[in-house]
């Protein structure tokens, strides 16, 4: 019968893959006759198309926010000028060397500002070719690239430059640099030999820090003391690591270097790790010997070696290609034991 479908009269078979009656076919049209069978490749989602990425992309508009921010910022510029200059017109009304001294110290503040700001932008400046030269070390490493390898590394040997703790380090990769061509090995034996006491130095100032935040949180009676230790110690490892790795960043940097902690922690999934280190604490039979202030230490340092190992991911220059950097694991153990001894000392009368 003229216009039915073919597939209406013919009865179930079944057939091998192997079958010679089988065949692949990427016309979705074409009909079997009676004793063969086509198989057709099935269309993904993926290769349908789709709206334009205007559609959903939040449109660019004008920014009152900022306009805000301008506006109060050259508001409160203005006023505080105007009131300066009131103040030293004052003085003058009053005596010459009083009008003279307060210029003197107006000029003074001005120089600290301008230092201030050039401080500032210098920070910027240097968090942002760190983290340039952390890509482009990446990039180097992924591709084996050896040329692209060889800029990156002596970018890295200049900003340690005047370091005198790593001259050794930076002898042995200049040599390095000399003789090995594999762009990969190369960022290997930088890791090895210039970036490892840096390392190790990183992970004692995050562990300190997490024994702090511990020992404290345990035997602190109060909660306000517990969250002010926690952030003060958690901002301080931040600024130290950034220094300790090159970084030294002013205000505005620390502010955008903490933005970076906190974005890598999201990225990695820190903000929910609360849930899996407390898993890990039980997993390991240890619950048994934790009271309620002992755990709640334990947690809350091994948070704060969880921000720092961030922080150590922010602020390292080059990537980890031949280790896997810190990992919590490697300071619980420690911490437990710190936390132990601090409640049993608490504990002991006086």
């Amino acid at each position: 019968m003229t216009g039915t479908d073919p597939r209406e009269h013919r009865k179930p078979a079944a057939f091998r893959l192997d079958d010679r009656k089988v065949h692949m076919s990427e016309d979705e049209v074409r009909m079997p006759v009676a004793d063969e069978a086509i198989i057709t490749r099935a269309t993904l989602d993926e290769d349908e198309p789709r709206l334009p990425r205007d559609a959903s992309t939040p449109k660019s508009g004008i920014r009152f926010g900022k306009w805000l921010m301008i506006g109060l910022t050259g508001l409160v510029s203005l006023s505080i000028g105007l009131a300066v200059d009131s103040l030293i017109r004052d003085l003058f009304a009053r005596t010459d060397w009083l009008g003279w001294l307060g210029v003197g110290l107006a000029a003074i503040a001005a120089l600290g500002l301008l230092g201030l700001v050039i401080r500032e932008m210098t920070g910027l400046m240097r968090l942002g070719k760190i983290d340039h030269l952390r890509d482009k070390i990446q990039a180097a490493a992924d591709e084996d690239d050896a040329r692209q390898a060889a800029t990156g590394l002596k970018e890295l040997l200049e900003l340690y430059r005047d370091r005198p703790e790593t001259a050794q380090g930076r002898k042995a990769l200049a040599g390095h640099m000399r003789e090995v061509i594999d762009g990969r090995d190369l960022v290997k034996l930088a890791e090895r030999d210039l970036l490892a006491p840096l390392d190790s130095e990183a992970r004692k100032i995050v562990m300190n820090s997490a024994k702090r935040v511990s020992v404290v949180t345990a035997v602190s009676p109060r909660a306000l003391v517990d969250l002010l230790m926690v952030l003060f110690e958690n901002l301080r490892t931040v600024r130290r690591l950034s220094t300790l790795y090159g970084g030294r960043p002013g205000t505005l940097g620390f502010l955008r270097l903490s933005k970076h902690v906190l974005a890598h922690l999201a990225v990695t999934g820190g903000m929910a790790a609360g849930d899996s280190l407390a898993s890990e604490i039980l997993g390991h039979g240890l619950a048994a010997r934790l009271s309620a202030r002992l755990g709640e230490g334990v947690i809350n340092g091994l948070l704060t070696a969880r921000i720092g190992i961030a922080a150590i991911s922010v602020c390292r220059p080059a990537p980890f290609i031949d280790t896997s950097g810190p990992n919590v694991k490697d300071f619980m153990g420690e911490l437990i034991a710190s936390s132990e001894s601090a409640e049993k000392g608490a504990r002991e009368p006086t």
